[in-house]
């Protein structure tokens, strides 16, 4: 029998080696110069080792190894099977232009130093160099596009043009020789962008409304059981979802009574809401906002004693347009394998161009000044940022879990982190107004993922639950019915991750302050909340 440790490394090594964007996602630069390589031949080759490596870890067995390697030995079978079903059953780089979206590998090159800008820039010419091709096999390979998904890209793929021409010059200030490599690349790069923005723009003007974007039960009960890692079905995720729902619907009654009087009622919730709504950042004040939350919260975190704090820079900034069309913010951390000391971005969109002024209201009175708070805690204190930069210290035998970092662990830590910190007092009643209300999007969210792909809920009934039972403003519904149809299961992380994170926090042993139980719960990487269970012995 092969021993683990080698074979996980090879294993590891030849997925980090098929996938460029991955290897520089978690901080291996071997293969910055590269672009992913989607066309049918490339697929072939990775479907082909996916399987070897499959067949490899099926013949050993894990009940002789010590918990650390047995762990990983799922863990790693659960990302190479995992693989193996995205590229063979749900083939989304098929039907999804934004698979094919360079920015991401790009911008990971121009907005993290961790290396001098010569070494940074000549990887960059590489991959310039490679997106005209990247980008005829896009076209090459998509098929029956779904209209939604055409319409982000075309978004996103300017954006990244966008990237090209603005933020690439000042790179290129610093090291003026690189000019003669990089930018001749760069050009035709946005050429072969502009070619694939006119492609993207025939779609739509051919009126072909392309694939349902909905995935149908089968293929999203079987994403949703390899995005979960969990033995839990999809009818009790969606029942327990939607018995939370009613819970904290009681809670947030009460809570908005106990704010403004009245009766425990769905109007003094929308009286209460509005009350709070009315203090809001705008898009010049958002993004400073989101920085003096982030002072205050770490403030708090230190002041409770929540957690170890780690001196990790974390940068907020606006986000990149790239980036923009299916969450409002979110955490970017450097890989777990990078060495250099580059920061954490925690980025936030603000409205589009074109939004009417009544819709740009709309979405400020979501994003208040109290919701910026809840998000903060969510995205960086003490949600992904600080969870993430723990997870980054662990170190293993292998580099499994540099791959293997779990959705639900990783949104169920931050949404736990929400709960944690509005039940210490942070930001008093008007923040836990705003954590129970996010507690209702959640279970929405898990509610809403299922029925869309799997019962073809409506659009005016998927909005009605989230502006009725959720409380929500109509742009916040409006975004989050888009990402519905752009995703799938990802929506779901949060609940399910919430409820197995919790359990977990909630077994704290007997004698250990909470400050060491969370240390304990973020020491192990990322793993799934059934490995941490294992693995701390609860």
């Amino acid at each position: 029998m092969p021993e683990f440790v080698p074979l996980a490394e090879s294993i590891v090594d030849a997925i980090l080696r098929s996938d460029p964007g991955l290897a520089s996602a978690t901080g291996d630069h071997r293969f910055d110069d590269r672009m992913p390589d989607l066309s049918p031949g490339a697929v072939s080759e990775q479907v082909a080792m996916l399987r070897d490596a499959a067949d490899a870890l099926s013949g050993i067995d894990p009940e002789a190894f010590g918990p650390e390697d047995q762990a990983d030995h799922a863990i790693l079978s659960a990302i190479v099977e995992r693989g193996l079903f995205e590229l063979t059953d749900v083939r989304e780089h098929e039907w999804n232009p934004l698979h094919h979206n360079p920015g991401p590998l790009l911008h990971a090159l121009i907005a993290r130093q961790f290396a001098p800008a010569e070494e940074r820039l000549a990887s960059l010419g590489g991959r310039l160099a490679a997106i005209p091709d990247a980008l005829a096999t896009a076209r090459a390979v998509l098929r029956d596009v779904p209209r939604i998904h055409a319409e982000t890209a075309i978004g996103q793929f300017a954006g990244t043009a966008a990237l090209i021409r603005d933020e690439l010059p000042a790179l290129l200030a610093e090291e003026p020789g690189m000019r003669p490599a990089v930018e001749p690349a760069a050009a035709a790069a946005l050429v072969a962008l502009d070619e694939f923005d006119g492609w993207l723009h025939g779609l739509l003007d051919g009126g072909d409304p392309g694939r349902d974007p909905r995935l149908g039960r089968p293929l999203w009960e079987a994403r949703l059981w390899h995005t979960l890692d969990t033995e839990l079905p999809a009818a009790e995720v969606l029942s327990r979802a939607r018995a939370r729902l009613d819970r904290v619907g009681a809670e947030l009654r009460a809570a908005a009574a106990e704010l403004i009087g009245g009766p425990e009622s769905d109007e003094t919730v929308r009286r209460a809401l509005s009350q709070l709504a009315a203090d809001h950042p705008g898009d010049a004040t958002i993004v400073d906002l989101a920085r003096v939350t982030m002072d205050e919260a770490t403030e708090f975190v230190r002041k409770h004693d929540v957690l170890t704090l780690l001196d990790d820079p974390c940068v907020i900034e606006e986000m990149p347009e790239f980036a923009r069309g299916v969450a409002v913010a979110y955490c970017d951390p450097p890989g777990p394998l990078e060495t250099a000391d580059v920061p954490t971005f925690y980025c936030i969109s603000p409205t589009p161009a074109g939004w009417s002024p009544e819709r740009v209201e709309s979405f400020y009175r979501e994003y208040n000044d109290h919701m910026i708070r809840e998000l903060t805690v969510h995205e960086a204190m003490p949600g992904h940022f600080l969870q993430l930069a723990h997870s980054r210290r662990f170190r293993a035998e292998t580099r499994v879990r540099a791959l293997g970092w779990s959705g639900p662990f990783v949104e169920g830590w931050a949404v736990y982190a929400e709960e944690l910190m509005a039940g210490l007092g942070f930001g008093g009643l008007p923040v836990r107004l705003q954590q129970l209300k996010m507690q209702l999007r959640m279970s929405l969210n898990a509610i809403i993922d299922q029925l869309v792909h799997c019962e073809e809920l409506p659009e005016a009934e998927a909005m009605g639950l989230m502006t009725g039972a959720g409380f929500q403003e109509e742009g916040e519904a409006a975004g989050k019915w888009r990402r519905a149809l752009l995703t799938s299961t990802q929506l779901s992380t949060y609940f399910v991750g919430y409820t197995e994170v919790a359990a977990i926090a909630a077994a704290r042993p007997f004698g250990a302050t909470p400050k060491a139980w969370h240390d304990a719960m973020l020491a192990h990487g990322s793993p799934a909340p059934r490995h941490l269970r294992t693995l701390l012995g609860v």
